[in-house]
């Protein structure tokens, strides 16, 4: 795979099954660098027979399909370029799309009421003035801010406290009317106004925002989480409110009174039973550190949540939550570099539909079907059936990345040097060796490496360079014990485990050039390569990218500085320097590339900035490279022409300091 490949590279949504369960319809996404954006269309896939999967809309990027109730219509987001995403109808059997919102904002989701005749939606409503609210008033000419609370920006973006997030309701279009036509100018000079989108009416407001919507069953309650508590800008803790739709009271809070609790994600089942997801955050309310998320019910109304699952062992954070039988829904557990497929039941017992090697992103059922977007290590992501024998691929949409060259990865659990177990991926690349090695280092921390294709691991190896990966004490997937092993104790047995896994993968893997290796890592990933480089210095050089850097810093900086450091790093200042790579800096001697954004509120660039900074005055050779435009998610989400000179810049850098020999392929 080579950098411009990045447009093989297809994102597939949730899927949504018709009703009658003969196709299911998914949103296939990709980098386009000619658009220099992400593109994509809905899809239709019949689920038995021979026909063909096709294109069924033809938008600039139309995602989050999901069918009417009675599977006559199917609603989703519709983005037209360098403009937010609208809500759209269309018959199900195809046609023209109908617009439903004009959101000067755009929507971010929507539910079908349960009657199909009206969509609720959530939405950023800005202030008067701000954000092209007002023609010739650009960002550079709004009022200035008055800022009193800790928590007002957010990564990706921006200011939040003057455009909350709300719920809205609005009726279905009639999609089968004549359309209405644009009037021209009367005689007089008058012109008549032109057709309009209906006037969505706000269920909520207030200064905080409402999202993660659920129609209860018989549609007469909306369900949101929010946090709307007194102490919302210092802790963590958020609620699920029930909003009764027949204007008979306010939203009610059914979940404050009973625990510590962050929510997660939220859904009914079919029998009305309220599910949703949350981590216990603790006394304090700011507890996050490797929290893994877990299942609850509230079986009526006004009763107490019952926890379902064990948050030791089964981990919900990359979840959603979707209705299945009666007694039971769907979710996806987070564990060893997998996310499989569960079915978990009102009584707390659960089934596990799929392997533990296979990503399974999101799923979409009708009756006793169910249909699944997943990731393996031979496909970015495709449809596939949940049969009884497992997933039933029924699409292709990486058959032109494979055909573009993709290396399976090589799985390894090895010893370290207190004989704890560490679990990862080692992708070689073709050829006998030897080859130099990348070390390469997740961000999160409380995140994972998985079995599935990562187009980074692809990149290098293609180029040449020996991938190694794996999910240090610290990262998720592997029980709550193994993810707070690093909590105040960052750049410990974290940096051990990386570099024991390095080792073995070099001892067991053949090919594998222990003599030349680098090292590279984003976000936490950035942290643990600078804080490895300041200690061991084996390394031909490093690349350290959006990096967590200077903790004491953090706090007022990043969009979440008012928690993340202090839970991590704590609180006491020797403490904190002793897990700092700024405070460091002076011992290390590798060189190294300092890659940033310049609009990354979760890490800021003053992070990279103050580091690279280090570097230079100590006569270490350095570079320093900023992306314009771009925040934390540049790597995964950023503009694809970004994303193919980042991949350019960082194989140079490799190239110049650790060469392939002869050149990769």
């Amino acid at each position: 795979m080579k950098p411009s490949d990045i447009e093989l590279l297809t994102g597939v949504s949730r899927p949504t099954v018709h009703p009658g369960g003969a196709r299911a319809v998914v949103s296939v996404t990709h980098p386009s660098l000619g658009a220099d954006a992400v593109v994509g269309q809905l899809w239709n896939i019949p689920l038995s027979g021979h026909a063909a999967p096709r294109r069924l809309t033809r938008g600039f990027r139309d995602t989050a399909p999901r069918f009417s109730p009675d599977g006559r219509l199917i609603a989703f987001l519709r983005a037209a370029p360098k403009a937010p995403p609208q809500l759209h109808v269309v018959d199900a059997a195809g046609g023209e799309p109908v617009a439903v919102t004009d959101r000067t904002l755009g929507v971010t989701e929507f539910a079908w009421a349960p009657d199909g005749r009206s969509l609720a939606f959530v939405s950023r409503e800005p202030e008067q003035g701000r954000y092209g609210t007002v023609d010739g008033i650009d960002a550079n000419a709004e009022r200035p801010r008055r800022i009193d609370t800790v928590k007002y920006q957010q990564n990706g973006l921006g200011y939040i406290t003057d455009r909350r997030a709300h719920v809205y309701v609005v009726p279905v279009p009639d999609v089968w009317a004549e359309p209405a036509a644009s009037p021209v100018a009367e005689p007089d000079g008058s012109v008549p106004p032109a057709p309009a989108v209906a006037t969505p009416r706000a269920l909520t407001s207030g200064d905080w925002d409402d999202t993660t919507i659920a129609f209860s069953p018989d549609g007469g309650t909306l369900a949101f989480v929010s946090a709307r508590h007194e102490s919302r800008d210092h802790d963590l803790r958020s609620s699920v409110f029930l909003m009764p739709l027949d204007g008979s009271g306010d939203p009610v809070d059914a979940t404050g009174e009973h625990g510590s609790l962050s929510i997660v994600a939220v859904a009914y089942g079919l029998n009305g039973v309220l599910y949703f997801s949350a981590q216990d955050v603790g006394e304090s309310g700011r507890d996050f550190v490797a929290r893994n998320t877990a299942l609850y019910a509230i079986d009526r109304p006004g009763s107490a949540p019952r926890r379902l699952t064990d948050p030791e062992t089964v981990d919900l954070t990359e979840s959603e939550i979707v209705a299945y039988r009666d007694d039971s829904v769907l979710v996806t557990d987070r564990t060893r570099g997998a996310l499989v497929l569960t079915e978990v039941h009102a009584d707390g017992s659960a089934r596990r539909l799929t392997d533990g090697a296979t990503v399974v992103n999101a799923v979409g059922t009708a009756g006793d079907t169910i249909v699944a977007s997943l990731a393996t290590a031979a496909t970015a992501g495709d449809v596939a059936v949940i049969d009884a024998g497992g997933p039933r691929t029924l699409t292709d949409f990486s058959r032109e990345l494979r055909a573009a060259g993709i290396i399976a990865p090589r799985e390894l659990t090895v010893a370290g040097r207190d004989g704890y177990p560490i679990h990862g991926w080692v992708v070689p690349p073709e050829g006998a060796g030897p080859h130099p090695v990348l070390l390469s280092i997740h961000g999160g921390p409380f995140a994972a490496y998985t079995a599935a294709l990562f187009d980074e691991a692809q990149v290098y190896a293609a180029a040449g360079y020996a991938v190694v990966m794996c999910n240090p004490r610290g990262s998720a997937g592997y029980g709550q014990e193994h993810g707070r092993s690093i909590r105040q104790r960052m750049g410990t047995v974290d940096l051990a485990d990386v570099l024991d896994f390095l080792d073995a993968a070099c001892a067991e893997v053949p090919g594998l050039d222990a003599e030349r290796v680098g090292v590279m890592g984003g976000s936490y990933g950035g942290y643990l390569t600078a804080w490895t480089i300041a200690h061991d210095h084996r390394f031909a050089a490093a690349i350290v990218e959006r990096g967590f850097l200077d903790p004491a810093a953090f706090m007022g900086t990043s969009d979440i500085g008012s928690f993340f450091s202090d839970e991590y790093t704590g609180t006491d200042a020797a403490q904190i320097a002793a897990q700092s790579p700024q405070a460091v800096v002076d011992g290390v001697s590798t060189p190294t590339l300092v890659v940033h954004s310049a609009n990354d509120l979760r890490c800021p660039l003053g992070q990279a900035e103050r580091y690279y900074a280090a570097l230079k005055r100590n006569g270490v050779e350095a570079e320093l490279v900023i992306f314009p435009g771009e925040d934390h998610e540049l790597s995964r989400s950023g503009r694809p022409r970004h994303r193919r000179e980042r991949f350019e810049i960082i194989l140079d850098w490799w190239q110049r300091h650790l060469p392939v020999r002869g050149g990769g392929r």
